[in-house]
């Protein structure tokens, strides 16, 4: 670990500069999302048909599967995730963190709810049958997952950091793609929710870094972590978009839109999409916090 030094408060203010940039970053693609994919036609005929193309599968099987995973998310499960936040905080004595940690999911489910309910309206530009039309952006099943995966990240020490998350992401960033396939949300809604995740999270740890509680770390080279980590959710973001945008494309404006494919390729499309964004959000968070410890407290006895 460096010493701290003389440097430390360039560093603290690069973090805090890069954290809060994140955040006006994420929060500008939140209203972008929410522009093209709600407040336009186009967006909600493509939505419409991933609905369209859920409900066309035959067997059904992935949305058994998905409500089966999506059950498990309740309010129990919800405050066990908050006490268990909360507790590895205390224990650490990181009282500010643990501030941080919790409020990463109180923030992020208050603000989903009530952009959902009094601000983001979902206007019917489609002529839609009336069971689409239900505002549902963003998406508070994943705003639960990934502000937990978010707050989990936080509060752990940083040598932990690489094995809490390894534990938690690739089951976490899939629950936006679970209810997709459940039917239950849009893509756009847990992309939505992803990004509204990472602006809460920046926003509220560079208020950290703006305090002083943040200290460099000289990590060395850890491939296990690359390997069981790094990779696999590299590997699903760019699988996720890259794919999705494909399928997007070609449902959305290379074929006519009355044919069969389209509904097939948009739910397609739309599932690795909702996988892909909460990827990337987890490594866009990781990559903020590298070499950042958010162990340090302002001074003796500080909290």
């Amino acid at each position: 670990m460096r010493p701290c030094g003389k440097d430390e408060k360039p560093f603290a203010a690069r973090v805090r500069a890069r954290l809060e940039a994140a955040a006006a970053g994420a929060a500008l693609l939140l209203a972008g999302v929410y522009g093209a994919f709600v407040r336009t036609a186009t967006g909600q005929r493509w939505e419409n048909a991933v609905l369209a193309g859920r409900r066309e599968d035959e067997t059904l099987a992935a949305a058994r599967a998905a409500n089966g995973m999506l059950d498990h998310i309740t309010l129990s499960s919800l405050g066990a995730a908050v006490a268990a936040l909360a507790l590895i905080g205390l224990v650490r004595r990181r009282f500010a963190l643990t501030v941080v940690a919790v409020g990463t999911v109180g923030v992020s489910l208050l603000l989903a709810e009530v952009l959902k309910r009094y601000v983001l309206r979902r206007p019917d530009l489609v002529d839609a049958p009336e069971r689409l039309l239900g505002n549902s952006f963003p998406s508070g099943h994943t705003t639960i997952a990934m502000s937990v995966l978010f707050g989990l990240t936080l509060v752990v020490p940083y040598r932990l950091r690489g094995v809490a998350v390894g534990v938690c992401a690739l089951w976490t960033t899939f629950v936006g793609a679970y209810t997709v396939a459940a039917g239950w949300h849009r893509p756009s809604d847990t992309i939505g929710a992803d990004l509204l995740v990472l602006t809460v999270a920046c926003a509220l740890t560079g208020l950290l870094a703006r305090s002083g509680r943040v200290r460099p770390v000289a990590d060395h080279a850890r491939p296990l972590r690359a390997l069981f980590l790094i990779a696999p959710l590299c590997g699903v973001a760019l699988a996720g978009l890259g794919l999705g945008a494909l399928l997007l494309v070609d449902s959305m404006f290379r074929l006519p839109p009355g044919d069969p494919a389209v509904p097939r390729l948009a739910y397609a499309g739309g599932h690795v999409l909702a996988a892909g964004a909460s990827a990337a959000a987890t490594l866009v968070l990781l990559a903020l916090l590298h070499r950042v410890d958010l162990d340090r407290p302002r001074g003796p006895g500080a909290t």
